[in-house]
């Protein structure tokens, strides 16, 4: 079978189809499933880079390796992000045009860094330790977290959501450099993640999401 199926790509796939399962929800209006998957697929691709580094994989292996999760962060940090702002908001002409430069900025963001990391991976051994530009898998805290204050707030700011989406989107194509989380920086994304999960379900409570 063309592909590869061992361990090291199985979060990414997992991640991918928590992102399929997100787009679902959203599309049958329930933005709590979606956002749910939206956190779990960000907590996927937060560690399939360290699974998949327990391995010692072939050149090709390395390369389809970051294809793949470029591909599945499209899905899930570029269409399910966009999709969820657009339906929240209400299908408005402007959640639409900012959704769509959102997930033009991820798509671009992610072709960049395809390149960069292969051209990286020719030049040196070991993981990469700066990132320019924010990447597309902090929309998986960002737009839970933003969604869910207004939730805690009781206060209904869906007006707000096209514009911090746009904000996002323009950090995706910034070149401004960020030092890659190593352990500390993951246990505390994690626990991040954990806070705007609770965010998201306090904000269904009040009706606000």
């Amino acid at each position: 079978m063309i592909g590869y199926y061992n361990y090291t790509v199985i979060l990414t796939y997992i991640g991918t189809v928590s992102g399929l399962l997100g787009i679902m929800s959203i599309l049958r209006g329930n933005a709590a499933v979606a956002l749910f998957c939206l956190i779990f697929a960000g907590l996927c691709d937060m560690f399939d880079g360290k699974v998949a580094s327990t391995m010692e994989r072939t050149r090709q292996e390395k390369k389809f390796g970051i294809q793949i999760d470029s591909l599945s962060d499209v899905i899930c940090f570029g269409v399910l992000p966009a999709l969820i702002v657009y339906f929240v908001v209400g299908e408005t002409i402007v959640a639409a045009v900012t959704s769509s430069v959102y997930l033009l900025c991820a798509l671009i963001r992610l072709a960049w860094f395809n390149v960069d990391e292969e051209e990286r991976q020719g030049r040196e051994d070991g993981c990469r330790k700066v990132y320019l530009g924010l990447p597309v898998t902090t929309s998986a805290l960002l737009v839970p977290f933003f969604m869910g204050i207004g939730g805690l707030l009781k206060v209904s700011i869906a007006f707000l959501y096209p514009w911090f989406l746009l904000l996002i989107a323009a950090a995706f194509i910034t070149p401004f450099h960020i030092k890659k989380p190593k352990l500390v920086g993951k246990i505390i994304m994690i626990v991040i993640g954990a806070a705007c999960l609770a965010v998201v379900i306090v904000g269904l409570l009040g009706g606000k999401i």
